[in-house]
């Protein structure tokens, strides 16, 4: 079996020594049931060269062929001498087969600059198909807005990776982006914010741009946009958030919150505590929208959101507490059940199903509705269990908002961390569920929240390699998938990317570092994905240079070091300067337990990472030095090995509200020679974090060979701070002993 350049990667392909030319004497032949892949191939071909292809009724030298015995995605492949023969059951099928072909053709196509009078095409065999039946990635436009030309840009990519359902999140606190002809307040109040947010959230105090922003999409662009997306086989997905993330429509309409008072369009981020009242005035709100709603897109889903929606307006509002006893319910999370399985029984009547964030869950499950899993795995794995279908979007794996590299000069980010390699390595099927609950997880999606991405390039930043390595997880299968062989792909894709104008980051001459164990002691090792190329370091803390050190196996960790290191191909520095301060403390090297095993999300470099003289990032909480525990109090025992003078102890704790991220009230440390100890946490500034207190554990110098820590975490997080109701995280880094 040979290998491809394309991605995702194929089912299986045989090569054969020999090409096939397409010139202007080809010919095209095709039954009306693949006129849009043909279509696609022709108008492909002709726009990027000077090669017209002909069609004929039969017997083309490229051909279209039925075959009813492949699944619907499917198709096969075969180049040979003197054909192309496409086989498929579907034109969605023969569509993906272009696509393929589409990569065995010169990058040059894509930018229209290919001079040549033929296009040579190597001889291959390829079958292949789906792992997965959704196969999507998502984009939020409430935080900020794009154009029509960009959305179809970023439906063209979607297309050309097989990925087949765009989830275009169109209702936001922030602003209201659909036209809705029976509520025109929507478009000129809900669609605009009187200023933005500028920089980041957790800087304080909050500053503002002064700006007025938003706009909306007219019902003609949409549906130019639908019909655009239908003709590749991308199906759109529209949300229309409901019952929290409503501020911008109660603008608009402040008669549908619960007190029915002027709010204005939020114009920070956040999670805010309007929400649509249980009134039926409101029911009849949302069915109106809906109607118009669904006019526009024909997709099978609805999506209506039903994530982060505070319950506090609903606890103060005699409407609602009505509805509750007149329902004969619970409590306000029954209630927002009631809501969703309101919609959802409007919606089923429209011959249409809801998808909704898996806060649908709270109070029960709505008797047909399909779950999107984005606060881990649970809320997934209960969905299946209970035999409803899901689709994966764990914020650890799918969440391409957060920071993609740990270079300091990545553009402003949420937050976060989530490499290429670990976007490549999700499994969408939880662990927990046996091979019959696994058919309920439909696929995955990858998730673009918006709030620092003003601009187009920004996202495609954000969204450029990661949705690539997204497209092989749901496309592949898992016995084809190997990041090492997909990175080697990644780089020669680039310069279709680039010929597409696409504005990816490019972390693959990146260096990545870790300590490793050696017989006398520990060491630090290096690496580099990109294949054929060198690595030279200094440690002194001056730029490697095309003379310095080439690095071998490993370097010698003894003493503190500041490592640099470049990528060279040859004499040319590739890439970035890769640097890192080992702070060789006491504990390096040493043993460490915990009590708890890290979430699997966050588990960084595991136990040992706290002790090996590596800080994590200021501001990326899931790089592989941060450790991070979902709602559990944890007790870590540090073995120095023998008895030590101790002078001091610090680490640090990770602060993001938004990511439910919150600090232990205290930490408790205990020695040999002294009991349990309570120290207080210092939070430094706006920094994000916060580190002990120095509160005089070690007046003086003393002797110890066991340090223990406890940690408590902060408990379920109350209401009106983010993320209500829900188990806190709590994030540790170094522990530094000296």
């Amino acid at each position: 079996m040979i290998e491809l350049d394309v991605i995702p990667e194929v089912d299986s392909v045989t090569g054969y020594n020999d090409e096939f030319i397409i010139d202007n004497n080809s010919t095209l032949s095709f039954d009306n049931e693949f006129q849009v892949s043909a279509n696609f191939l022709q108008s492909y071909i002709s726009k990027g060269s000077s090669i017209n292809l002909k069609t004929t009724e039969e017997n083309g030298s490229i051909q279209f062929i039925k075959n009813d015995s492949l699944p619907k995605e499917s198709y096969k492949l075969e180049t040979y001498e003197d054909v192309i023969k496409i086989a498929a059951s579907t034109d969605q099928g023969a569509f993906y087969a272009v696509q393929t072909l589409r990569q065995l053709m010169p990058t040059s196509l894509e930018d229209e600059s290919f001079e040549g009078r033929k296009i040579t095409i190597e001889a291959v065999f390829v079958e292949d198909e789906p792992q997965f039946s959704y196969r999507g990635m998502h984009l939020d436009e409430g935080r900020h807005m794009y154009s029509v030309d960009f959305i179809k840009k970023y439906i063209d990519a979607l297309a050309m990776l097989k990925m087949n359902t765009f989830h275009w999140h169109l209702t936001e606190d922030q602003g209201w982006r659909i036209e809705i002809k029976k509520y025109p307040k929507l478009q000129e109040i809900a669609a605009y914010r009187d200023e933005t947010l500028v920089g980041h959230y957790s800087d304080q105090p909050h500053q503002f741009d002064g700006k007025k922003y938003g706009g909306y999409y007219t019902q003609e662009e949409i549906k130019d946009i639908v019909a655009y997306a239908q003709e590749r086989f991308v199906t759109i997905i529209p949300e229309i958030e409901m019952p929290g993330h409503s501020k911008a429509a109660i603008a608009a309409y402040p008669e549908l919150g619960c007190a029915g008072e002027q709010v204005e369009v939020a114009k920070k981020w956040g999670v805010f505590e309007e929400i649509y009242c249980t009134k039926d005035e409101t029911f009849n709100f949302l069915e109106d929208v809906l109607d118009e709603v669904l006019a526009l897109f024909p997709s099978q889903y609805i999506h209506i959101g039903g994530d982060e929606a505070p319950k506090t307006r609903w606890k103060s509002c005699a409407r609602c507490q009505a509805r509750i006893k007149s329902e004969g319910l619970k409590d306000e999370h029954e209630l927002q059940n009631y809501f969703i399985t309101r919609m959802e029984k409007y919606l089923n009547s429209k011959g249409r199903q809801i998808i909704g964030w898996d806060e649908i869950l709270e109070g029960g499950l709505a008797p047909n509705a399909t779950v999107m899993s984005w606060r881990g795995t649970n809320g997934a794995v209960e969905s299946a269990k209970s035999g409803h279908n899901v689709v994966m979007t764990p914020t650890s794996h799918c969440y391409f908002d957060y920071y993609q590299s740990d270079n300091e000069d990545e553009p402003l980010a949420i937050g976060g961390f989530l490499p290429l390699e670990k976007v490549y390595n999700f499994n969408p099927i939880p662990e927990e569920l046996t091979k019959e609950e696994a058919n309920y997880v439909l696929g995955a999606q990858g998730n673009i929240w918006t709030e620092y991405m003003p601009t187009d390039d920004q996202v495609e930043y954000m969204a450029f390699p990661r949705i690539l390595a997204m497209s092989e997880v749901l496309w592949s299968q898992p016995n084809r998938k190997n990041y090492d062989d997909f990175v080697q792909r990644l780089e020669k894709f680039h310069k279709r990317l680039d010929a597409l104008d696409i504005n990816y980051a490019n972390h693959l001459y990146e260096i990545e570092g870790k300590q490793i164990w050696i017989k006398n002691g520990v060491a630090y090792h290096l690496e580099t994905l990109s294949e054929g190329k060198t690595i030279r370091y200094t440690l002194d803390g001056t730029e490697p240079l095309a003379n310095s050190n080439i690095f071998k196996d490993f370097i010698p960790i003894e003493e503190s070091l500041s490592i640099k290191a470049r990528v060279f191909d040859g004499e040319k520095a590739l890439g970035i300067t890769f640097s890192e301060d080992i702070n060789f403390h006491k504990a390096v090297g040493k043993k460490i337990t915990i009590d708890k095993e890290p979430h699997k999300a966050y588990s960084g470099s595991g136990a040992e990472g706290l002790i090996n003289g590596i800080s994590g990032s200021d501001s990326r909480f899931g790089d592989k030095e941060w450790l991070g525990f979902w709602g559990e109090d944890i007790e870590i025992t540090i073995d120095l090995g023998e008895e030590m003078e101790v002078h001091d102890i610090t680490t640090r704790f990770f602060k993001g509200e938004g990511q439910w991220i919150y600090l232990p009230e205290f930490v408790k440390i205990k020695h040999d020679s002294r009991g349990w100890v309570k120290v207080d946490l210092d939070y430094v500034g706006n920094k994000g974090y916060a580190t002990l207190k120095n509160v005089g554990i070690f007046e003086h110098a003393l002797k110890t060979r066991y340090i223990k820590l406890k940690i408590p975490n902060y408990g379920t997080i109350p209401e009106g701070k983010q993320g209500a109701g829900n188990k806190a995280w709590t994030f540790i880094d170094e522990i530094i002993i000296n």
